[in-house]
């Protein structure tokens, strides 16, 4: 029975794999855009559905950013650190979402950077 499903969705599933390839496209777009236009630097993630945006200007931690985020905002982000020394002073956001969830995220997100400048 599996298998038949696999074969139908190989033959016929193609525009629907295309149609979700444009929506994670423009949800990835959203949101580095975003981040970028609120002060937060971000670049263009190449894979997955996260994009890593700069913290560094706050001042504080990735996890002190992270938890203040949640607290204040009920807004879940990664911080950096648990990726490697590297990823200190980044947050890790997941864009796999509706676009209404990343919309109030960002708003959020901003109404944060705005108490903490």
């Amino acid at each position: 029975m599996a298998q038949h499903g696999a074969l139908e969705a190989l033959k016929n599933g193609m525009d629907d794999i295309e149609r979700m390839k444009q929506s994670y496209k423009q949800r990835r777009n959203y949101i580095v855009k975003s981040f970028n236009e609120i002060g937060l630097t971000c670049h263009l993630p190449g894979g997955a559905f996260y994009a890593f945006p700069s913290i560094r200007e706050t001042g504080l931690t990735s996890e002190e950013f992270a938890e203040k985020l949640l607290l204040e905002e009920r807004v879940a982000v990664v911080p950096g650190h648990v990726f490697g020394a590297g990823g200190e002073g980044h947050i890790r956001c997941s864009y796999a979402t509706s676009m209404d969830n990343l919309e109030q995220s960002v708003e959020r997100l901003d109404q944060l950077l705005k108490r903490l400048r």
